[in-house]
């Protein structure tokens, strides 16, 4: 049913984090166990707990408005979580965990988005207790996007990039010797081009 009033849509965007929440609870130790970097293996699991306390938050929120602890399908977190499982399943090593902390960022921001209208609703429905809970995860959602930055910047993306300099300079050690080729093969063809000026040269001469 689609939401006329406020009240109705914060209700529905409870459901959408519930939902989502309960997902990542899944998806979490599944990030954790395929990253090769202990600090981002680390982070993950600590933001497991997180989650799970961030739960029963929503719960106590669904409780504050008297509506039923129910989920609603949440859609933008079932597309970054497939395309967690599709890194997992096709990349390794330190470009793995830079995909990870990709994914786990979007997620981030995402929830960070989430939670940041739903306390305003709360606010302006005037439920300060709800708007409280609520912003408790904003506030985790923030630090742990925060903690997956300073992870990432510190040593993952910088042992990504090292292997794909190797990568890089594998490439260009190719590329210079198709170049040689192609500069050898061009000295081996002067000798044909020259006879071909000389001929055009004598039917010149003969005209």
């Amino acid at each position: 049913m689609a939401a006329t009033s406020l009240q109705e849509l914060f209700v529905e965007e409870l459901r959408d984090a519930y939902d989502g929440e309960k997902r990542l609870t899944k998806a979490l130790p599944k990030m954790a166990k395929a990253a090769e970097s202990e600090e981002l293996r680390s982070a993950l699991t600590n933001h497991l707990r997180e989650t799970e306390r961030q739960i029963q938050r929503l719960e106590q929120v669904f409780r504050t408005i008297g509506e039923p602890v129910r989920g609603k399908k949440c859609d933008g977190l079932m597309g970054i979580i497939e395309e967690g499982k599709s890194s997992i399943e096709e990349l390794e090593g330190s470009v793995l965990d830079a995909a990870i902390i990709a994914g786990a960022q979007r997620a981030e921001h995402y929830e960070i988005a989430a939670y940041g209208t739903l306390a305003y609703f709360a606010e302006l429905l005037g439920n300060e207790k709800a708007k409280n809970l609520l912003g408790q995860t904003l506030d985790e959602e923030k630090a742990a996007d925060e903690k997956l930055s300073t992870i990432a910047k510190s040593k993952v993306n910088r042992a990504a990039l090292m292997g794909a300099g190797m990568d890089e300079d594998q490439n260009e050690g190719r590329g210079a010797g198709r170049m040689a080729g192609m500069r050898r093969s061009s000295r081996g063809n002067g000798g044909t081009r020259a006879m071909a000026n000389d001929r055009s040269r004598a039917r010149r001469s003969t005209r």
